[in-house]
């Protein structure tokens, strides 16, 4: 290859001129959404002693994700119906109202109802961010544009707590929703130039509203079963999730308005495979929504110290991503089958680190935060690549609804994920006996068991993927 060639290929052909503009338009959506989901997470606790509502409190996320899944859904007929420009418009008025609703709200409901209409929008933004990324870049730049817009995550796990914690320390966190807001309109003011009115092949397919209802009844069921402190609560709900998601992928089969492209519910075809990865890399970051809990119950870190050193994972998996993203195709396999071991040796090393009080200072504090990263570093450094593969296996004519699910099946993962986690950590004594003991047991056998998933990817990797 020339060198003008590789330097055309480059980051900074992918970050100047037009393709710069691209570029911030479709990672600035990612970005706001990431930042909401963050900034909201550290605003609750402000935000249940201003208006109430505290036994609503885990409702503020699970509104938000399963009307999230609900945008990523009905993304890819929004942008077949609409075109790109209108489509993308639609999502950030959607996430603009919601944003307003939320810092005008007077009580938890009107708050809820705001979360709901944010996630529409945020969960549609997320998805036409991706599917867009065929349409208005080159081939060639496709994994680098994948790892820019992922990394968006790494980069909203400092603002939105950075900024949350800024109103809530001042009493002042319904800023943070005006900040949202204003971020969504200037975002609408670039879009507006720079993305296309229209793209060729429009689609005519519809929304299916009978999966959609499925989906959704599946996401609240195991959402509502996850928040549960009895255990047969959790595993119903886990249970009704599975039936509900059955009946979908059984719908799926003889159904010319599919959700996911042709070959992605067999884990035999590459695709399928691919998804399959995608979810088990999901389910294993899924653990940072208790690393919080342990790290201030059994170490005694403050809130703000706990919470960044979460921030570790998305901080390896957004750097991971970026820098692997460019790699030769003949390494590309190498990096893919490391990820998951990396990820294993994180989650595993967690679960004797964690609980061993001893390890909050000096050696083990280090051995900590490395553990963590490597945890984010795993799923990133082969992230790009696998979301790729997504699409390069796509079936043909089906390639942007394969990108376009991309962030419905994290969702979904992540949705199972952390049901999975309430369950294991109830299961394992986090409420009883509950306390340092209960803390302590639980996070062994959390981190333990999910360390099972990046081990079912890497045995899918190494059936499936292509050298």
């Amino acid at each position: 290859m020339k060198p003008e060639q590789q330097e055309k290929e480059g980051w900074a052909a992918l970050l100047s001129g037009k393709n710069g503009l691209k570029s911030i338009a479709l990672a600035g959506g990612v970005m706001l959404h990431a930042t909401d989901v963050y900034l909201a997470t550290t605003i609750m606790p402000s935000v249940t002693k201003d208006i109430g509502g505290l036994s609503f409190y885990s409702w503020a996320t699970t509104m938000y994700v399963v009307a999230a899944i609900i945008g990523s859904v009905v993304s890819s007929v929004t942008l077949a119906k609409m075109g790109p420009r209108k489509s993308y418009r639609l999502a950030i008025v959607l996430f603009a109202i919601g944003a307003l609703i939320c810092a005008t709200a007077p009580a938890m409901y009107i708050l809820l109802a705001g979360r709901f209409i944010q996630g529409l929008g945020g969960g549609l933004l997320v998805a036409l961010s991706y599917a867009m990324i065929s349409i208005v870049y080159e081939e060639r730049f496709w994994s680098r544009a994948m790892a820019l817009v992922s990394a968006m995550w790494g980069v909203s796990a400092f603002l939105g707590p950075f900024f949350g914690g800024i109103f809530a320390e001042y009493s002042h966190w319904r800023y943070a929703f005006v900040t949202l807001l204003i971020i969504a309109l200037s975002l609408i003011v670039l879009t507006e130039n720079v993305l296309p009115k229209k793209q060729k092949n429009l689609s005519t397919a519809t929304i299916p509203f009978y999966k959609l209802l499925l989906i959704l009844l599946a996401a609240l069921a195991i959402s509502a079963g996850s928040v549960s402190e009895h255990l047969s609560l959790n595993v119903a709900g886990v249970i009704v999730a599975m039936i509900l998601l059955g009946m979908v992928i059984r719908g799926e089969k003889s159904s010319s308005e599919r959700l996911l492209p042709t070959g992605a519910y067999k884990i035999s075809t590459l695709l399928g495979a691919t998804y399959a990865v995608v979810v088990l890399l999901t389910l294993s970051g899924t653990v940072e929504i208790y690393i919080p809990y342990f790290l201030q119950l059994i170490h005694n870190f403050s809130p703000l110290k706990a919470g960044y050193l979460t921030v570790l994972i998305a901080l390896g998996w957004s750097l991971c991503s970026i820098a692997f993203s460019g790699l030769s195709i003949r390494y590309v396999k190498m990096v893919i089958l490391t990820g998951p071991v990396l990820v294993f040796l994180g989650l595993a090393g967690l679960s004797w680190v964690v609980p061993d009080a001893a390890n909050a200072h000096g050696v083990g504090f280090v051995l900590m935060c490395l553990l963590l990263v490597f945890i984010g570093a795993g799923i990133g450094m082969g992230w790009s690549h696998i979301l790729t593969q997504v699409l390069s296996s796509a079936p043909k004519g089906e390639e942007e609804k394969a990108s376009a699910s991309i962030s419905t099946v994290q969702l979904l993962g992540t949705t199972f994920g952390s049901a999975i986690a309430g369950l294991i950590a109830n299961f394992s004594g986090i409420t009883n006996p509950g306390g340092v003991a209960g803390a302590e047991h639980a996070a062994s056998w959390l981190f333990g068991a999910f360390a099972l998933t990046p081990v079912l990817a890497l045995i899918i990797i190494l059936w499936k993927f292509k050298k």
